[in-house]
Parts: C-alpha cells; structure tokens; sequence
C-alpha cells in the first residue's frame, strides 16, 4: 500500500494541510514570500500525494511522508444538520490572498474560528458542502483593496457584524432565520476600499435535483390535460352516441 500512496488521487483537505504548513512556515520565517507563493501554487495544483510530497519535504512539520489520509471508508453522512456539526478541529483555520486569490470549496470543515487577509486580491468560501467544528462559527474577514465571497447553503442563520470603511460588508442574508439545528455563521472583520459579499444558494447537486423535479410536474400536469381531454372526448362521443340512438328510436 505504501508504494501505491503516492499515486492516490488528492483531496481537498489534502491541499489544505499543506498549504497549512506552508502558511506556517511563511509566518515562522522559513519561507519568504516568492517561495511560499511558488510552493502554493504547485499546491492547489497537486492532483496526487507524490506531487504534494516535496513541496513540504525540507520543511519540519513535514518528515518527507505524504499527508496523511485514512484508507477506511468512513460512514455515509445522512445530510442532516446534525450530522454537519462535527466538532473537532477544521481542514484550515486561515486563508491569504496578496495579489493572488484562495479559494475553500467541497467537502471541508470549517473550524470555530476562520481567519482570512485579501490584500489586492481576492477569496472565495462555498459553504454550501462543508461541514462545521461547531454550532456557531466564526469568519474573520480583513480586506485591503480586495475581496471575499461567502457562499451559504439554504437553511443556515447569518450574522454580520463586520465593519466597511469605503467599503461594504454584505447584509443582504443578515438576520434572515435558520433552521432547527443548523449551525450560525458570524461574519466579523474589516473592509478598507474593498468588500466582504454574502450569498445563499443551493448546491449544484440540489439545483438539479429541483430542477428535475420542476421536470416531471411539468410532464405530470401535461400528462394530467391529455388525460382530462381525452376523457372529455369519450364523454362527449358517448353523449352524441346517445342522443343519435334517441333519434333513431324516436324516429
């Protein structure tokens, strides 16, 4: 198994450990920048555990093995809100974006708290898939010239509380109810000429699925007229049918 690892396809989460690791080693002076936005890069570009290997090989919180990943198949989550809130800690607790962008999308869990900095640049986080570390969750957001998205799913509450100077927090989905048991996502921070949007939609997955279903109560209700009319033809040739034999009879 541990010859074929390095060949196994890389998750998100994958991604994300090791871009933790590089932000750490940024922060601790280990990396400067261009080095760190190179190894970024080639980061969210891994498809495969021996393409994300050397980029944290030479660097302590790596001992040059791949990320580690769990071969046992976990059990099927039901979908449920209860089952969303996962406790633990996060994929990642931090984003960057200076003249570049990150993105968090999929399956990932966000941590209690989520930092994120966008300095002429900018983010996205899609929540819409994502499980949660708690009841209530946090998003920092600090924007300088640059910008973050944030993605909701249907059904979770939004507090925004984020202050703008020449620029805008979102407060669109503030305030809007959540339902029983879905967690509560506070959006805090600070936006200087730049803007933190808030958004709510439903996954790619559930807009077809409605999608589908609009479908068939198209084709049922089209369906439902051919069968009205039809059944008000048979009634009205039987009608004509009857009053023809009266006819006949009275003639």
């Amino acid at each position: 198994m541990t010859d074929e690892l390095p060949e196994l396809r890389a998750s998100d989460a994958d991604r994300e450990r090791v871009a933790e690791i590089l932000r750490d080693a940024l922060a601790e002076g280990r990396l400067d920048m261009e080095e760190f936005e190179e190894r970024l890069e080639a980061t969210y570009k891994a498809r495969t555990y021996g393409e994300l290997t050397p980029i944290t090989r030479d660097l302590p919180a790596a001992p040059g093995s791949v990320p580690a990943v769990n071969l046992v198949k976990e059990p099927v989550a039901d979908g449920s809100w209860a089952s969303r809130i996962t406790g633990g800690e996060g994929s990642s607790t931090w984003a960057v974006a200076v003249m570049s962008g990150f993105q968090r999308k999929g399956r990932w869990t966000v941590p209690r708290r989520f930092n994120c900095f966008a300095f002429w640049g900018g983010g996205d986080l899609d929540l819409r898939e994502a499980n949660f570390a708690d009841r209530e969750v946090v998003i920092n957001c600090v924007t300088i010239m640059g910008g973050v998205n944030i993605i909701v799913p249907p059904g979770v509450e939004v507090d925004v509380r984020g202050i703008g100077i020449m620029g805008a927090f979102d407060q669109r989905e503030d305030g809007v109810l959540g339902d029983p048991g879905a967690p509560r996502v506070i959006v805090t921070g600070f936006a200087f000429w730049g803007g933190v949007g808030v958004e709510r939609k439903v996954t790619r997955a559930e807009r077809q699925r409605l999608r589908a279903e609009r479908r068939q109560e198209k084709l049922d209700r089209k369906q439902s007229m051919r069968e009205l009319h039809e059944s008000f033809r048979h009634d009205h040739r039987d009608r004509r049918d009857r009053r023809d034999r009266r006819d006949r009879y009275e003639d």
